[in-house]
């Protein structure tokens, strides 16, 4: 398997197995615990603590984990919403389900912020809705097009509101640099396994000074932010991870994404590049294919030997057009034909190179069993 959904999941790094595995097999005791066993996995806890604040540019005491993504991003927009006084959610229209479906649940006034056919925040019209805010949620960078987001510019207008900011960076982490100093956020989730570390581990930011309200209750773990036994090997493994990035190189994945989208875009009639001419993660390729169905495609490809997906993870089966693409004005027929393809440390040009002439004979036998022809070539268009 050539495998090219690494904004789904990423493998596990050699060297954050290596630092698991001891607490996997025989280094079991529960951090909480008052033995010599359990002082050891404390202090794995809090070393991990420390690579992780490291990495985001926080301190130690800053940082509480969680269970996942997933679960940061609910404890952030929980504490916001119960903490903050009455106004709107502000969110972007293309954020992840993890902060659309909760911002759903909420009694209080939403409001969407558009974005551009580029998929990037409408910075005037987030402005103007800042106006009515209790409190804001913004992605650092799109899991689907990979667009990277004007966070320091959106968390500075909200600053100068007295408005509290979250950041949803779990797509962003391990591929750009993030500093909540100089993006100026208030909250900033990200999630293990989205930069070679294990799943089922995350962790929030949370600004000293700021207000913060638990979500889970219980034992007091986390100095009483966030309850239930801390999982001591994921935790040491995205620890280690964190800790592992800046020796991983981003260039060279950013040429594979180069070559890739260079020869199917050469190769293939009526190709988009969506979000092409914004800045995106280094990682990321998120095309449309005219005159082809996205599913389809997805079975040829698997069938060849290619993993990807056709957007979010969260969303694969679910038959409808992308709230990400529909936001960027996409029709929503070349929104069925979309597929994001997207890049690791563990993949190379040779694969790369191939993973494109599989999509290249999918794409034409696709279209002669449909019988579509094409129009011309849309070169790099959003």
């Amino acid at each position: 398997m050539i495998y090219l959904d690494a904004n789904a999941t990423t493998q596990l790094l050699p060297e954050v197995w290596q630092e698991m595995e001891p607490w996997l097999r025989d280094e079991y005791a529960n951090p909480s615990g008052s033995y010599g066993a359990a002082k050891r996995a404390r202090q794995a806890i809090e070393k991990a603590r420390c690579q992780i604040a490291e990495s985001i540019g926080a301190d130690p005491e800053e940082i509480l984990f969680t269970g996942g993504g997933t679960e940061s991003v609910n404890t952030a927009l929980h504490s916001l919403d119960h903490l903050t006084g009455p106004g709107a959610a502000v969110v972007s229209a293309i954020e992840h389900s993890a902060v659309l479906r909760y911002v759903e649940s909420l009694a209080r006034e939403v409001i969407y912020v558009p974005v551009t056919t580029g998929g990037r925040l409408q910075l005037a019209a987030y402005e103007k809705a800042l106006d009515r805010a209790s409190y804001v949620s913004l992605m650092a960078a799109n899991n689907e097009t990979g667009v990277i987001q004007p966070l320091q510019e959106a968390a500075a207008m909200a600053r100068q509101r007295g408005v509290p900011i979250h950041s949803d960076a779990i797509q962003a982490a391990g591929k750009i640099p993030l500093d909540v100093r100089e993006l100026g956020v208030d909250l900033l989730s990200i999630s293990g396994h989205k930069f070679y570390g294990p799943k089922g581990v995350g962790a929030l930011y949370v600004r000293k000074g700021l207000r913060f309200l638990p979500l889970l209750y219980g034992g007091g773990q986390e100095l009483g932010r966030r309850s239930g036994t801390e999982n001591t090997a994921a935790i040491v493994g995205m620890g280690a991870a964190a800790e592992l990035l800046p020796r991983i190189s981003k260039g060279s994945v950013e040429a594979l994404r180069l070559a890739f989208e260079t020869q199917v875009m050469r190769e293939i009639q009526g190709v988009t590049i969506n979000g092409y001419g914004e800045d995106r993660l280094p990682n990321t390729s998120h095309l449309s294919f005219a005159q082809c169905d996205a599913a389809g495609l997805l079975i040829l490809l698997d069938q060849a030997g290619i993993a990807c997906s056709a957007g979010s993870a969260c969303m694969t089966g679910k038959q409808k057009p992308s709230h990400v693409q529909l936001a960027m004005g996409i029709p929503e027929e070349r929104a069925k034909s979309s597929l994001r393809f997207s890049f690791s440390v563990f993949n190379t040009l040779p694969e790369v190179q191939r993973a494109a002439d599989r999509l290249i004979a999918a794409v034409e036998k696709l279209r002669r069993v449909q019988g579509a022809g094409v129009g011309p070539v849309v070169v790099y268009s959003p």
